[in-house]
């Protein structure tokens, strides 16, 4: 996400939070006196979000400094401290609920995506996220995915083709949306991935057979079905003269993961990275 998307997102939390002022804090909190928070952990995980806190922090105001003690991606405890910010106590408190809700759910994300991947570790898989995301968040809940030690799937519907099977119904089939796929890339000038969603062993054999798609996602396929389609896949790959990557998908969880890895897929998506995780218990308070 560059920097201006940020500051947009970033003025709508104020705006919904604060509006014409934090009475709460105007209230008692002389203008000019200054203080520290520091933000505490107080749960284990992998840590998220510290580069967005920072904007938002800056964004607010300016005037306000950072001592930075750990870093996204850090394995974190209770106790912790991930950074202390000085600053006018007024801006302090005016920041702190916005930054934590977004801190809390970044690393809430990041823990369950490294807790995926863990899982796999022993594999040449990789665990992918999917755009089952909070609007406007996704851009953040997928930086955490990576940070968590996962990989991005597709941001959104604009930079890559992932035919599901509503498209393959509406197409009229499997041949017909691969192939309008291909020409609308060509037609268009965009060199997009293609991707086509699969629910059976014979609709493989079709999508083999175009020569087209970059990736095969096996949905809702079971880990023995899983292995056979791999192979199938693999043998083919020798006569089309290429590599195709391989996704599953549909209703895997923690538990069956590494049974789906060990099949030989290259990917497996998991909704669960964005749509289902806890988010990571933290504070902001005061030092004294």
């Amino acid at each position: 996400m560059n920097n201006e998307d940020l500051k947009q997102l970033i003025a709508i939390w104020f705006h919904e939070d604060i509006r014409e002022g934090d009475h709460t804090s105007l209230s008692c909190i002389p203008a000019t006196q200054m203080g520290c928070q520091q933000l505490i952990i107080k749960d284990t995980g992998i840590i998220a979000g510290i580069e967005v806190a920072k904007q938002i922090i800056a964004y607010f105001d300016p005037e306000c400094k950072v001592e930075q003690y750990l870093h996204d991606g850090d394995a974190v405890k209770p106790g912790d401290v991930a950074f202390k910010v000085y600053g006018k106590e007024l801006s302090l408190l005016q920041i702190e609920r916005t930054m934590l809700n977004i801190m809390q759910r970044m690393s809430g994300v990041a823990t369950t995506a490294h807790k995926y991947q863990s899982r796999i570790a022993d594999t040449n898989c990789h665990v992918l996220d999917t755009r089952k995301t909070t609007p406007g968040l996704r851009y953040l809940e997928k930086e955490a995915v990576k940070i968590g030690g996962g990989l991005n799937h597709r941001i959104g519907l604009f930079d890559m083709i992932l035919l599901k099977d509503n498209h393959v119904d509406f197409a009229g089939g499997i041949t017909n949306a691969l192939v309008r796929a291909r020409d609308y890339c060509k037609a268009n000038n965009k060199p997009l991935k293609i991707e086509i969603e699969v629910r059976n062993e014979d609709e493989i054999r079709e999508a083999l057979a175009t020569g087209i798609p970059d990736r095969i996602m096996l949905d809702n396929f079971t880990p023995e079905r899983t292995k056979k389609a791999v192979e199938m896949i693999r043998a083919a790959e020798a006569q089309l003269g290429r590599h195709m990557e391989i996704e599953s998908s549909g209703g895997i969880t923690i538990d069956t993961l590494h049974d789906y890895a060990v099949c030989g897929v290259d990917f497996v998506s998991v909704g669960a990275l964005t749509h289902s995780y806890k988010s990571l218990d933290m504070s902001f308070k005061a030092v004294h």
